[in-house]
């Protein structure tokens, strides 16, 4: 009679992957002898050399038990569907590969290559990586919240870059970060840019965002107003700028 570890030694597999056996009903578990070991015979090296020669060629084991003693034609059939499934799993990891491979290209992976391309042009005009990384998160919420407005925010975004007077207004935004809320630059700040707004962008449709959820519109809108209280100061005095303006 066997001992688990000459069983194991026997067949080419190791003690734990014969009590994983065990636990799954592959393997028969013999009685334990007084001393408290389980004692093998024969007919479990046979019994569990088929199982190895199932698992080594990739059956899965949850199919190993139906297979051990399957008829020649039902063994064909559940080859030939193992086989079919294994195909199915190689065409779902070389996309997966190849996914991959694509975000690695882009260098960023959670982001429309328009975005990497506005930032790499922010961080030239001194932007601050702070702030990037800001927009970067920003971007994604917009993403997750309303997308089928990325594209078209995007471009009005790429436009107000390209004029420096927008450019100017941004910089100095992000260098409100550090503001106290009481610093008169941001007063300053908060009217040169509604007076920006005014001027170069006509009045916001309210049907612009395309959607009813006002939590979603909420989210976007005052995502970066907590991040410092120079921020929040400046977010809070434009809104009552504009509202006087209405």
């Amino acid at each position: 009679m066997l001992t688990i570890g000459q069983l194991a030694d026997y067949v080419g597999v190791t003690p734990r992957a014969i009590r994983h056996y065990h636990a799954l009903g592959l393997l028969a578990e013999p009685e334990r002898s007084a001393s408290g070991y389980r004692s093998y015979d024969a007919q479990a090296v046979v019994e569990l050399h088929r199982i190895k020669v199932l698992a080594d060629a990739g059956v899965p084991l949850s199919r190993v038990g139906e297979l051990t003693d399957a008829e020649p034609d039902a063994f064909r059939d559940a080859a030939a569907q193992i086989d079919a499934d294994l195909q199915t799993r190689i065409a779902e990891l070389e996309a997966t590969r190849q996914a991959l491979q694509r975000l690695a290209v882009r260098g960023e992976p959670f982001l429309p290559p328009q975005v990497i391309r506005m930032h790499h042009e922010m961080r030239s005009l001194g932007v601050s990586e702070r702030t990037l990384q800001m927009e970067r998160d920003a971007w994604l919420l917009i993403e997750v919240l309303f997308p089928d407005l990325v594209t078209t925010w995007l471009d009005t975004q790429q436009a107000m870059l390209d004029d420096p007077g927008y450019r100017d207004l941004y910089l100095r935004t992000d260098q409100a970060f550090d503001y106290p809320p009481d610093d008169p630059r941001i007063e300053e700040l908060a009217q040169a840019t509604v007076e920006w707004v005014t001027t170069h962008r006509p009045p916001p449709d309210p049907s612009e965002w395309k959607d009813d959820d006002s939590l979603a519109q909420q989210l976007v809108v005052s995502y970066r107003r907590d991040y410092s209280p120079g921020w929040r100061r400046l977010m809070e005095r434009m809104a009552e700028l504009v509202q006087d303006c209405t």
